[in-house]
């Protein structure tokens, strides 16, 4: 049976991986050639349900999954945070969900890396007075790059994650990122970096399904994070508070300072730059009260 589903712009009709559905090449529902038993993916797996549904789509499609979790941060001031992610209860749930479906787990440290790749370079950012957007950066560091040599060292052919974006291949060759089906869903924004040669080894496979779909084939796999709630973007600020990560990873990035216009005139004063950002129109008051854009 297929899907109907709107990706781009555009309309298009994409067949789900079933065991046994090749193409006149022989291409399996991944677009690679051979059999799903014959072909290994390895699944990013955050313990989320969208990571989670992805790997039991592939499993039950008879793809040879493996499930891999990277554990990112120090999770500890996290771990019973509802929204974090790729911390110490996300990496129970997912094993518990790659016990349920039967495929091998594991978990890598990439704390190193992503603090380096990830962490400092947000902070520094910040400081520079930019507004950062760490999942970018995490997606073509962590898991586009570091992520995709370990799947291939593991004798995977692609990687797939639970992004709501689509992949599709071309005409003449090579593949294309899509937007999702669902447009409030779409992550198309954090992968505008991803290029042609990491297209060519990643799927994702919820691109032309709802959150709703996905929700209700995670009960229908049996998985405990059917319900589980959605992760934030930015899993290493587990206050919520920015300023705060930056203050302790740059000390003295908070020091006070003048407001001053174009003039040079002092309009007042701010009790740390990072706690502004460029473009910003609220939050932002002098000592008569009037409001500033910077």
């Amino acid at each position: 049976e297929e899907l109907t589903g709107t990706g781009g712009g555009e309309r298009a009709t994409v067949a789900p991986p079933v065991r046994g559905a090749y193409s006149m090449a022989m291409l399996n529902g991944l677009d690679i050639e051979g059999r799903p038993s014959d072909t290994r993916v390895v699944v990013a797996m955050s313990g989320g349900v969208d990571s989670s549904v992805t790997a039991a789509l592939l499993a039950d499609a008879g793809y040879d999954v493996v499930g891999i979790t990277l554990q990112l941060y120090d999770h500890g001031v996290a771990t019973h945070r509802k929204g974090a992610c790729c911390a110490g209860r996300d990496i129970h749930d997912a094993r518990a969900v790659a016990e349920r479906l039967g495929i091998p787990h594991y978990v890598l440290d990439y704390e190193n890396r992503f603090k380096e790749a990830v962490i400092d370079r947000f902070a520094e950012s910040y400081v520079a007075g930019e507004t950062p957007v760490p999942c970018v950066e995490c997606n073509q560091s962590i898991k586009f790059r570091d992520l995709l040599a370990t799947a291939r060292e593991l004798g995977a052919k692609v990687l797939a994650t639970g992004h709501y974006v689509a992949s599709r291949a071309l005409p003449g060759g090579g593949r294309a990122l899509y937007c999702a089906r669902e447009a409030e869903r779409d992550q198309s924004y954090f992968l505008f970096a991803t290029t042609g040669a990491q297209l060519e080894l990643l799927r994702f496979p919820l691109g032309d399904r709802t959150k709703a779909e996905t929700r209700e084939l995670a009960r229908r796999f049996g998985l405990a994070v059917a319900d589980k709630h959605d992760s934030q973007d930015i899993c290493f600020v587990p206050s919520g508070h920015y300023a705060d990560v930056i203050e302790r990873l740059r000390p003295g990035a908070a020091a006070p300072g003048e407001i001053v216009d174009l003039d040079g005139r002092v309009l007042g004063g701010h009790d740390g730059i990072i706690h502004f950002t460029v473009g910003q129109r609220r939050g932002l008051g002098i000592a008569t009260g009037a409001p500033l854009y910077v």
